[in-house]
């Protein structure tokens, strides 16, 4: 509905998502750091500076959100991703690509969990918190939007890897970071919004107490997750390679991205009319079905160009559907005083299954590509045949003895 607190925020958090995901040094990143001086060593360690951010940051952010209030979680995350990018500009040596990679990481956790705690609380006092799938895959679109641009912008720009062309890469990236500094001064919070002044240990409790109350909340998070790290986070560090070995030149993987962006986009906006056709639950299940047999497929002919295209657009289609349906559901067993918290509680859960899937798939990436992806469709298979129900009335929220 329009002229209400919930599509207000819808559209603000639409363009903080919009600029908060520029990144024109994302398409040659990689290159970036070896053009400075590191190696795959120090890459991997970049790669987990960011990681443990997250992992730390989670919990302590989302009490933060809990007790101050999205608009000031907000403002702090985008202040300190400003300064990760910032310093990019001037790095060189691999404690300042540590410290950058740490504070991105870390920025990140000031929004996660506070976003949906806002939009969902937002959609309520409006009385549209049954359309949260849709919302939710509106604002997520904004992803796959920059994505057209920058993928092509960027790599356009870089095209000779000169110095003088990653920090203009820098300089538009960091631009964009200061446009969210400015639109989450727009935000507004709900007036009915609960924000808990207890002591952060009671907090963190309560939250713990939430997800021990309601394990459909649980299994329904692990159904996302363990499908999630296969289908998305590990496929995408070896996606260049598939689709290479599959016949496809490097200039034209950068379209094949954007193809599959536009893809993204259109399914994301699309959930509301999926989700009033078909059942939420069903859509989760048959998703999941599709990112375990598309794993399988490239597996067994990765070598066949239009399996591999078919498969690795199924891929992208399948995690631009499957979060927003999952949020929904999940906020449906959150009470409103812990929401970010909780949120936050389940998303180091995932920072944990990250860690043991990744170092499972590790220890066998020596029998080659194909094994991996073999062992990736079947955690994937674990994941879509756990459990998901949905909130019973006498569930809902508000009525959720915590």
């Amino acid at each position: 509905m329009k002229n209400t607190l919930g599509s207000y925020n819808t559209r603000i958090l639409f363009w903080i998502n919009f600029f908060s995901t520029i990144s024109f040094i994302k398409p040659v990143l990689t290159l970036f750091y070896f053009e400075r001086g590191i190696n795959e060593t120090e890459l991997v360690l970049i790669i987990m500076f960011w990681s443990g951010a997250v992992l730390i940051g989670e919990v302590p952010t989302g009490v933060f959100a809990d007790r101050f209030g999205a608009k000031l979680s907000f403002l702090t995350g985008s202040f300190i991703r400003v300064i990760s990018v910032g310093i990019l500009i001037f790095a060189h040596e691999p404690w300042v690509f540590f410290l950058a990679s740490a504070l991105s990481g870390l920025s990140v956790t000031f929004f996660s969990g506070a976003d949906e705690a806002l939009l969902y609380e937002s959609l309520k006092q409006s009385n549209d918190e049954e359309k949260m799938d849709s919302v939710m895959g509106k604002i997520q679109s904004a992803t796959f939007l920059t994505m057209i641009v920058t993928v092509l912008v960027g790599s356009y720009i870089a095209k000779d890897l000169a110095e003088s062309q990653f920090f203009m890469l820098l300089i538009m990236s960091m631009a964009a970071q200061f446009v969210v500094v400015f639109l989450t001064l727009f935000v507004k919070e709900p007036s009915k919004m609960e924000y808990s002044k207890e002591h952060p240990f009671l907090h963190v409790g309560e939250g713990i107490k939430v997800i021990k109350k309601t394990p459909q909340l649980l299994w329904m998070f692990l159904n996302v997750s363990i499908v999630f790290i296969p289908a998305a986070a590990i496929f995408d560090n070896f996606d260049q390679l598939i689709l290479t070995e599959a016949g496809i030149p490097v200039i034209l993987i950068g379209v094949i991205y954007a193809i599959a962006a536009v893809l993204g986009f259109f399914a994301s906006r699309s959930i509301g009319w999926m989700t009033k056709r078909y059942s939420a639950v069903m859509l989760m299940h048959v998703t999941g079905g599709f990112a375990v047999l598309s794993l399988l497929a490239i597996s067994q002919f990765g070598h066949s160009l239009w399996v591999v295209l078919v498969a690795f657009l199924i891929l992208r289609f399948v995690r631009a559907v499957r979060y927003p349906i999952y949020s929904k559901l999940s906020n449906e067993f959150i009470p409103s005083n812990v929401r970010a918290t909780t949120i936050s509680l389940l998303s180091v859960l995932d920072s944990v299954f990250d860690l043991i899937i990744m170092g499972t798939v590790a220890s066998i990436a020596g029998f080659g590509l194909p094994t991996i992806l073999i062992v990736c469709g079947f955690i994937a298979l674990v994941g879509t045949l756990l459990p998901i129900k949905r909130a019973t009335e006498e569930k809902i929220v508000e009525k959720l003895s915590v």
